[in-house]
Protein backbone atom coordinates (compact mmCIF):
# COMPACT_ATOMS: atom_id res chain seq x y z
CA UNK A 1 0.00 0.00 0.00
CA UNK A 2 0.67 3.50 -0.75
CA UNK A 3 0.50 6.01 1.84
CA UNK A 4 0.96 9.97 0.88
CA UNK A 5 0.33 12.58 2.66
CA UNK A 6 -1.49 15.69 0.91
CA UNK A 7 -2.51 19.17 1.83
CA UNK A 8 -5.68 20.97 1.00
CA UNK A 9 -5.72 21.51 -3.48
CA UNK A 10 -3.43 19.17 -3.92
CA UNK A 11 -3.77 15.99 -6.08
CA UNK A 12 -2.68 12.71 -6.58
CA UNK A 13 -2.86 11.23 -9.96
CA UNK A 14 -3.38 7.71 -10.69
CA UNK A 15 -2.39 6.57 -14.66
CA UNK A 16 -2.99 9.01 -17.26
CA UNK A 17 -6.50 9.28 -16.30
CA UNK A 18 -7.82 9.69 -12.90
CA UNK A 19 -6.91 12.55 -10.40
CA UNK A 20 -7.70 12.67 -6.71
CA UNK A 21 -7.89 16.12 -5.17
CA UNK A 22 -8.02 17.02 -1.33
CA UNK A 23 -10.90 19.59 -1.56
CA UNK A 24 -10.70 20.30 2.38
CA UNK A 25 -10.02 19.26 5.83
CA UNK A 26 -11.90 20.08 8.65
CA UNK A 27 -12.53 18.41 12.59
CA UNK A 28 -11.17 14.98 11.03
CA UNK A 29 -12.69 14.73 8.18
CA UNK A 30 -11.19 14.72 4.53
CA UNK A 31 -13.10 15.41 0.94
CA UNK A 32 -12.15 14.34 -1.84
CA UNK A 33 -12.84 15.45 -5.04
CA UNK A 34 -12.59 12.52 -7.98
CA UNK A 35 -11.83 13.33 -12.03
CA UNK A 36 -12.20 9.64 -14.09
CA UNK A 37 -13.10 9.18 -17.17
CA UNK A 38 -17.23 8.50 -17.17
CA UNK A 39 -17.01 4.89 -17.89
CA UNK A 40 -15.35 4.33 -14.56
CA UNK A 41 -17.51 3.71 -11.44
CA UNK A 42 -16.77 5.22 -8.37
CA UNK A 43 -18.29 4.21 -5.32
CA UNK A 44 -17.85 4.38 -1.30
CA UNK A 45 -16.82 1.40 -0.19
CA UNK A 46 -20.08 0.69 2.11
CA UNK A 47 -22.22 1.12 -0.90
CA UNK A 48 -19.86 -1.52 -2.90
CA UNK A 49 -20.69 -4.00 -0.12
CA UNK A 50 -24.06 -3.41 -0.45
CA UNK A 51 -24.25 -4.03 -3.84
CA UNK A 52 -22.45 -7.03 -3.28
CA UNK A 53 -24.70 -8.30 -1.16
CA UNK A 54 -27.71 -7.61 -2.63
CA UNK A 55 -26.23 -9.38 -6.11
CA UNK A 56 -25.03 -12.34 -3.50
CA UNK A 57 -28.85 -12.56 -2.61
CA UNK A 58 -30.16 -12.19 -5.61
CA UNK A 59 -27.84 -15.17 -7.05
CA UNK A 60 -29.39 -17.17 -3.74
CA UNK A 61 -32.85 -16.38 -5.07
CA UNK A 62 -32.08 -17.51 -8.67
CA UNK A 63 -30.74 -20.28 -7.75
CA UNK A 64 -33.59 -21.37 -5.77
CA UNK A 65 -36.12 -20.48 -8.41
CA UNK A 66 -34.13 -22.70 -11.05
CA UNK A 67 -34.71 -25.53 -8.48
CA UNK A 68 -37.66 -25.53 -7.74
CA UNK A 69 -38.50 -25.45 -12.08
CA UNK A 70 -36.41 -28.22 -12.26
CA UNK A 71 -38.05 -30.15 -9.42
CA UNK A 72 -41.59 -29.25 -11.42
CA UNK A 73 -39.71 -30.25 -14.62
CA UNK A 74 -39.19 -33.58 -13.53
CA UNK A 75 -42.34 -34.46 -11.85
CA UNK A 76 -43.99 -33.39 -16.07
Amino acid sequence: MLILSRKENECITIGDSIKIKVISIDKGSVKLGFEAPPEMLILREELKIAVQEENKKSLQHSEIALNQLSRIKKKI
